[in-house]
């Protein structure tokens, strides 16, 4: 069993930065692939970055590349998303998620879910 907080969202001008920060409970959190997802109003949720259990490898949807990072620290079982010249199309509300098999981009295979933070960014 793996419980997931997220924190760090708010409201910020286009351009801005923000980092989120997911905080997980359980001795195996480094034995898991960990992601991060968001959900805009009147849409799915859509697959946004994730980390291997190592953080060796990395993976970004195409409309975050160059802008957010993900990283993690085994020995503070906590996740970070470090998101910079953030724009408009970046609000949602914003998911913490492990995952058993790995650095996946697909939503099914993430067992632990967080409850989200949102993420507003003005122009």
């Amino acid at each position: 069993q793996v419980q997931l907080v997220e924190s760090g969202g708010g409201l910020v001008q286009a351009g801005g930065s923000l980092r989120l920060s997911c905080a997980a409970s359980g001795r195996t959190f480094s034995s898991y692939g960990m992601g991060w997802f968001r959900q805009a109003p009147g849409k799915e949720r859509e697959f946004v970055a994730a980390i291997s259990w190592s953080g060796g490898r990395t993976n970004y949807v195409d409309s975050v590349k160059g802008r957010f990072t993900i990283t993690r620290d085994n020995a503070k079982n906590t996740v970070d998303l470090r998101m910079n010249g953030l724009k408009p199309d970046d609000t949602a509300v914003y998911y913490c998620a492990a995952s058993p098999a790995g650095w996946a981009t697909y939503s099914n295979l993430y067992t632990w879910w967080g409850q989200g933070t949102q993420v507003s960014v003005f122009s």
